[in-house]
């Protein structure tokens, strides 16, 4: 529950950040791609240039750096979550269309609610029914259409997903730093990763790549990472947890509108329809966690004298 109400203009602003930047990274991912860009060096470069800044920023404003153990737990979220979940969407996005490779991870609601099952955090009716729903989605759009034709993009896309909710979920309890710092962190532990992995796979930059995909890289260094963190977390310590998380299901339709208006991307009836069924089960689960986290709390009646 926010400490304070912050002003409207503010919070309509974050929101409007995190819907439209992170909504349009996709397609950013896209463009640098097409401009010379390998994989895992796009998210490499990218990552341990926006960490360093953060990192250096913090550092400046009096922030201390993370302990040994700090750097562990960050090194471990940083594989998972931008090594394997930022990895695969950018080796994905080489053979599927932006807005599916953003349908598709909106999923991770999804999968994180079926690991945090697994540690014994039982789902209510409404998050089982958004579970079903949602799954029924992925499924649907899975089996048919452009991702049955992109199976290497069908099998990232889903590493994806899993990866980013078990980091997620792993996390919860770790010894970690203040937000901003623990971004930084993982964001040079992943970038530097990331790196390693695509240099390790034969990744190299042959030549320069264009203005357009240097153009779409730096955004998604300043505007991705920076710029949209930053209004994410200002979310999380001023509005309630359902409103901050509300871009896991306005992201994707963000996405899939830059595709068709910018990239001319192109989705049947079947895509459409699974989308919407995906974002319905995300929309469920999102709305059952807020009522069972304003559920009263029952008190046990104080004992007779």
């Amino acid at each position: 529950m926010p400490s304070s109400t912050p002003p409207a203009a503010r919070v309509a602003l974050a929101l409007a950040a995190v819907y439209v930047i992170w909504g349009s990274t996709y397609l950013a991912i896209r463009f640098a791609l097409e401009g010379g860009f390998p994989p895992f060096l796009l998210g490499g470069i990218r990552f341990v240039i926006a960490g360093a800044l953060l990192f250096a920023l913090l550092r400046w404003r009096g922030l201390p750096a993370p302990t040994p153990a700090q750097w562990r737990n960050t090194a471990v979220m940083g594989a998972l979550m931008l090594l394997l979940g930022n990895g695969m969407v950018n080796l994905a996005e080489t053979t599927v269309s932006s807005g599916l490779a953003a349908v598709t991870v909106a999923s991770a609601p999804l999968w994180m609610a079926v690991f945090a099952g697994l540690r014994g955090e039982r789902p209510t009716r409404g998050e089982a029914l958004g579970l079903a729903i949602g799954f029924a989605g992925v499924v649907w759009l899975s089996t048919g259409g452009s991702l049955t034709g992109a199976p290497l993009g069908l099998v990232a896309l889903l590493l994806a997903s899993v990866s980013w909710s078990f980091g997620s979920i792993w996390s919860r309890g770790r010894d970690l730093p203040s937000p901003l710092m623990s971004a930084a962190a993982q964001m040079l532990c992943g970038g530097v990763l990331m790196l390693a992995a695509g240099l390790a796979l034969g990744e190299r930059l042959h030549g320069l790549p264009t203005l357009h995909a240097l153009g779409a890289f730096w955004y998604l260094v300043v505007m991705g990472s920076l710029v949209g963190f930053s209004a994410y977390i200002w979310l999380l310590h001023h509005v309630r947890p359902a409103l901050a998380g509300s871009y896991a299901y306005v992201n994707p339709a963000i996405a899939v509108l830059l595709g068709a208006w910018l990239a001319r991307e192109r989705f049947g009836a079947r895509e459409l329809v699974a989308m919407a069924v995906i974002l319905a089960g995300v929309a469920i689960i999102t709305f059952a966690r807020t009522a069972k986290a304003n559920r009263p709390v029952p008190v046990a009646p104080e004992e007779a004298p």
